[in-house]
């Protein structure tokens, strides 16, 4: 568990433009949310950069101050750094627990039996605030799952914003097929049809 201290003093205020922002990695269509008036309203927290601040469309909670929102991604991402704009007052949400490559969370209990990879405490700020995380912990991410809960008023939460920072896991296997090398006999050979050959040539024990 991350400590909330060392977190939120280094959590900072989003400035200019930061070519790091994660939206177009994001499956924005199946973005969803649990415990909201409105279910739909979880996709319209992925916003792009230049509306980050805006307030015009929001998520608010249902029966109590809590809510989780999924967030899938169209592949594998490093997680740098989590940006939020949540409610100012009573629906303003205290606490936020994050769920690394955890899609099966379907319902609260599972969040409260569920180890998060960061916990901590909100800070009350008006604009969008972006909050550090350990990158070891968010190395390969395809999907997050995001706890907000304790709102100020104890009844309702409100969220404007969700983003992300970080870069794009590319898989290895896929760079070696377009990575070409020299080959004294074949102009053309890749490093895959080499590593192939070598493979070929050689008898693999199952253990």
């Amino acid at each position: 568990m991350s400590d909330p201290s060392t977190l939120n003093s280094a959590a900072s205020d989003v400035v200019g433009v930061d070519h790091n922002y994660l939206f177009s990695c994001i499956d924005r269509d199946n973005v969803h949310g649990l415990n909201l008036t409105v279910p739909e309203d979880a996709k319209e927290l992925i916003k792009p950069w230049d509306q980050r601040e805006q307030t015009d469309k929001f998520a608010d909670s249902g029966v109590d101050d809590q809510i989780v929102i999924h967030v899938p991604f169209t592949q594998n991402v490093r997680i740098k750094s989590i940006l939020l704009k949540v409610g100012r007052g009573e629906s303003a949400p205290r606490h936020l627990r994050v769920y690394a490559n955890h899609p099966t969370i379907v319902d609260f209990q599972d969040a409260e039996t569920t180890k998060p990879q960061i916990d901590i405490t909100l800070l009350e700020e008006s604009h969008v605030v972006e909050y550090p995380v350990r990158v070891a912990a968010f190395a390969s991410i395809n999907s997050l799952s995001i706890f907000f809960s304790d709102s100020v008023g104890a009844e309702t939460s409100r969220v404007y914003f969700i983003g992300f920072k970080g870069d794009v896991r590319e898989l290895r296997k896929e760079r070696d097929t377009h990575m070409d090398v020299p080959a004294a006999n074949a102009a053309s050979s890749t490093l895959f049809d080499r590593l192939a050959e070598k493979a070929g040539g050689q008898q693999t024990t199952a253990r």
